[in-house]
């Protein structure tokens, strides 16, 4: 079976990439050169070519051509994105316009809680808009792509309000996870990929059979806290939509082991809203691993 290795599509190259040409040529000239970087992931990129084809072909029942066309655009529109984020962490936020959809439940967590995502749009976008709500606000990310990132993006960023939190193979980010909620603040996690290794719940998504991670789960019902799922999409250059569900304690009854009958009601619940994201926004599908259970590896 085929994982995620841990590493985020682009890596540390694609950030240097990007800065330069955002520092250097400004949004709208970055994202004309962005077509041309687009349409070389869309020429020479086998592995994720292949992924996301079977999502917009089998997945989204796309044809052929269109299939072609939306690969395309799903590249170009994952390059905006990461331009986007650098602008808005290098301090123009105020380049960009959003709309809130449920940012009242947000303030509701008052408790702090775990805000559950996936690879769609751009959380971390979403992540700075939410300094507005007053709350301390946690990334957790896999360590590998974090260390490499992290001191590259600290010399560009300006707003430092976010905390990432690294996953580590000695789960010391357990504790880190539990001090932020024990401390009232906000945990955001992604909870649609999964690394070599690591356990995994099958549930029907998108009319087939995927494969989702425990973790994420297991810890919204080990520590009770409430989740939230929440995305930000890209709906032009430059304006995103935020969504955010309302916030959901999800009550475990055994105290001895959490099992996947346990899980399954909040992975339901996660896919039911994955679901409607992407029926509305498709393009924005940033998934470049195998998922479905019947891909190819």
């Amino acid at each position: 079976m085929s994982s995620w290795d841990g590493k985020t599509r682009g890596g540390l190259t694609g950030y240097r990439i990007f800065v330069y040409i955002l520092k250097t040529f400004g949004l709208r000239p970055a994202y004309f050169l962005l077509r041309f970087v687009a349409f070389y992931f869309f020429l020479f990129s086998r592995k994720s070519n292949r992924h996301i084809r079977f999502y917009f072909r089998q997945v989204m029942a796309f044809g052929y051509l269109k299939t072609r066309l939306s690969t395309y655009r799903n590249y170009y529109q994952l390059g905006q994105v990461l331009i986007d984020k650098v602008a808005v962490m290098s301090g123009l936020g105020k380049s960009f316009t959003y709309h809130w959809d449920g940012e009242e439940h947000l303030r509701n967590m008052e408790d702090g809680g775990l805000l559950i995502s996936a690879h769609i749009g751009s959380w971390e976008i979403a992540g700075n808009f939410l300094q507005r709500l007053d709350k301390r606000f946690n990334i957790v990310m896999f360590d590998e792509e974090h260390q490499k990132i992290k001191s590259y993006m600290e010399d560009v960023m300006t707003e430092k309000n976010l905390h990432v939190i690294p996953l580590k193979d000695d789960f010391s980010h357990l504790l880190a996870i539990k001090h932020a909620l024990e401390n009232k603040e906000l945990v955001a996690i992604h909870a649609d990929r999964f690394v070599e290794g690591s356990k995994t719940i099958s549930h029907r998504f998108l009319d087939k059979d995927a494969l989702f991670p425990e973790g994420p789960f297991y810890l919204a019902a080990r520590f009770s806290a409430p989740v939230t799922f929440v995305f930000a999409v890209k709906e032009s250059s430059r304006h995103y939509h935020f969504f955010a569900s309302p916030a959901k304690r999800y009550e475990i009854n055994s105290k001895r082991s959490v099992g996947e009958d346990e899980l399954r009601p909040m992975i339901k619940d996660y896919i039911c809203h994955m679901e409607y994201i992407l029926k509305k926004y498709p393009l924005q599908w940033f998934n470049y691993h195998k998922f479905w259970e019947e891909e190819a590896d």
